[in-house]
């Protein structure tokens, strides 16, 4: 679950610094065995992750989005306008 939570702390602030929007909406739900978690930010655009540099302080977020849903063997993308940023992470069972 921490890793959930890190995603959704990477994308929020991804459309906070990079959207210009005042309203950003985060849906969380659960797809059959997947936590299904997106973020829309309503800004058209592209998104993709960016190579930082070790003296970069941001710019890392979506890799590590990227790196915590394959660790998870789950998937993640974007909306074909560029609006929502989602992924889907295997849900936690009951008592984990």
């Amino acid at each position: 679950m921490v890793d959930a939570l890190t995603i959704v702390s990477e994308l929020l602030t991804n459309a906070v610094l990079h959207s210009g929007t005042t309203e950003i909406r985060l849906t969380v739900t659960r797809q059959d065995d997947f936590l299904r978690i997106e973020v829309d930010d309503g800004q058209e655009g592209s998104v993709r992750p960016k190579s930082a540099n070790n003296n970069d302080q941001s710019g890392r977020g979506l890799a590590i989005v990227e790196g915590l849903v394959q660790e998870n063997d789950g998937k993640w993308g974007v909306s074909d306008d560029g609006t929502t940023v989602w992924c889907l992470l295997p849900a936690p069972q009951e008592g984990s």
